[in-house]
């Protein structure tokens, strides 16, 4: 036997996934389950991988992490780009951590890339020179993310139809992945991955509130970081003079207190442009996990509120995770 295939189990060792909006109660639900199962909650947000932004991107609480262990939060700085390749390594080493010492590992988030980068594999995009990414960040630097759009949209229409005009980040992937290997991001996209993890056995959940309570809850936790102290935690972030395209930068929230800080903006003004982007986010990912997760069992927390309903959906979903390691070992 290789090393390679030394530690790959017989049959497939259990991950619970749990997904959904922003403010939906996704993390609260991973939290109840690892302290009932004994498991680790991993993250699987875009935003709260970084440090610098604990209260501005809802983590868990010190408190939270104290009842049950948590991983992969805050776990780079502002200053680094965290790409979907790089966390998914990170995540399969924590899921085969914990799976070494007995723990569930129950991984919790909205990015809905990363999760389908962990579940499904990643395409086999080459690596990107560090010449030709660096070109392509200054390129929007210098025209803008809608005149990038328009040019992206010139040599890859496909991609340049499914992404928004503002949306530096995808724009930047996009054009540095044609540029640097005469390939559209879509069609490397459309190749079957090679890396699916088949020792691993996934069982999905995807938290959805109903629509009015989930935006009244986006509105009502801008306001909650505001007075936990989001607006110092900003002022601390732009103090490092970080290139503004760097992910961190872009984070829901980060913008407008910027601006209420600088003066740009009024308070009032920042704070709903800031709920009203929140809101949106939370719409696209609800519209991405019905899209991609349709098998996930989907709930809304607050069925889940009293002691005895929780149970009960814990029995259920811990009952299908033993089937389904049964069905696909």
């Amino acid at each position: 036997m290789n090393a390679s295939s030394a530690h790959i189990p017989a049959e497939p060792r259990p991950v619970l996934v749990i997904g959904g909006p922003t403010a939906s109660g996704k993390s609260g639900l991973a939290l109840a389950f690892a302290k009932r199962a004994g498991g680790v909650v991993i993250n699987a947000d875009s935003m709260q991988v970084y440090a610098d932004l604990r209260v501005v991107t809802a983590r868990p609480s010190v408190a939270d992490e104290a009842d049950a262990p948590h991983t992969l939060y805050g776990v780079v700085p502002a200053s680094v780009r965290m790409s979907a390749a790089r966390w998914r390594e990170l995540a399969l080493a924590e899921i085969d951590r914990a799976h070494a010492i007995g723990l569930l590992p129950i991984v919790v988030g909205g990015t809905g890339l990363y999760l389908r980068s962990l579940m499904q594999g990643l395409s086999d995009i080459p690596d990107i020179p560090a010449d030709v990414r660096q070109a392509a960040m200054d390129l929007q630097a210098a025209i803008g993310s809608p005149e990038l759009h328009a040019r992206l949209a010139a040599v890859d229409p496909v991609t340049a139809s499914r992404l928004h005009p503002t949306d530096s980040q995808r724009l930047i992937r996009a054009w540095e992945v044609v540029q640097a290997t005469g390939r559209s991001i879509s069609d490397w996209q459309a190749a079957p991955p090679t890396d699916v993890p088949t020792h691993l056995s996934f069982t999905t959940l995807v938290v959805e509130p109903p629509r009015p309570r989930l935006y009244a809850q986006c509105d009502q936790r801008f306001l909650t970081m505001l007075e936990q102290g989001a607006e110092a935690e900003v002022a601390a972030l732009m103090a490092q003079g970080l290139d503004p395209v760097l992910p961190a930068m872009k984070a829901l929230g980060v913008p407008e207190i910027a601006a209420i800080l600088s003066g740009a903006m009024e308070r009032e003004p920042a704070i709903i442009k800031a709920q009203q982007l929140t809101r949106n986010y939370a719409k696209r990912q609800l519209t991405w996990f019905r899209n991609q997760m349709s098998a996930a069992v989907r709930l809304d927390s607050t069925e889940l509120a009293t002691e005895m309903a929780f149970t009960k959906f814990y029995d259920r979903i811990m009952t299908g995770m033993t089937k389904n390691i049964a069905k696909t070992g």
